[in-house]
């Protein structure tokens, strides 16, 4: 496998060049849960699914053992089930698998997504973080993912991050793979286009939509998002 250090540099000119593919489809919302998703959070996810075009929801939570997920996770699964909305679990194929969940999404060091695949089947939509690397986004397109997931592009105070990817990637990724890719961290409505226009087919977003009015957020970013294509 070609290491990043084998391939060639990415700057601003690449992206500058690139001509988003018109056969792709328009770049999509894709949510991700806070880590409190008790209390009445399964009235806010619902106001936030209801107030414009979401394709997919991770549940992410943090430090609960599985039994605690899976309560919490049951009725935000039902509420996205009746949207048509897919619903992703973060870091645990365990989880996933107990749930029915429609997929998984894996960072680094929670699993391979052959595991993923043979554990939830061929219909789950398995994810994988890869940061700024090209090296691993194609192990990950080798390994069977569906989707793979760059950043963080802009700061973010949702997860610590150590990798900051220039748009360039996007570009680079969609035109040479066909498997989607998601941009990352920190995304708004006021700095998601230069992502849309670099080739991103997911914008996922948690803080720009949870720390405020989530039906304005998700609003504010439908008509970001048709503006930029």
């Amino acid at each position: 496998m070609i290491d990043d250090d084998d391939l060639p540099p990415l700057g601003p000119e690449f992206a500058a060049q690139f001509k988003r593919d018109d056969k792709r489809p328009p770049c999509q919302l894709y949510l991700i849960s806070p880590l409190d998703v008790a209390g009445g959070f399964a009235d806010r996810l619902a106001r936030a699914l209801d107030a414009g075009p979401v394709a997919a929801f991770q549940f992410r939570v943090k430090d609960v053992d599985q039994h605690q997920a899976a309560r919490l996770a049951e009725p935000l699964q039902r509420i996205c089930a009746d949207r048509e909305v897919a619903f992703v679990v973060n870091d645990s194929i365990s989880l996933a698998k107990r749930l029915g969940a429609d997929g998984v999404h894996l960072g680094q060091g929670d699993g391979d997504p052959r595991e993923a695949r043979t554990t939830l089947g061929p219909a789950a939509q398995i994810g994988v973080t890869c940061h700024d690397s090209r090296h691993l986004a194609m192990e990950a397109g080798e390994a069977g993912a569906d989707y793979v997931a760059f950043g963080a592009f802009y700061p973010t105070t949702t997860k610590a991050t150590h990798h900051r990817p220039d748009p360039a990637i996007l570009s680079w990724w969609t035109t040479v793979f066909e498997i989607p890719c998601v941009a990352i961290g920190g995304v708004t409505p006021g700095n998601c286009a230069p992502l849309v226009a670099a080739g991103a087919d997911f914008i996922a977003v948690s803080s720009a939509v949870w720390d405020g009015d989530e039906a304005a957020a998700v609003r504010a970013f439908d008509a970001a998002l048709n503006a930029a294509r």
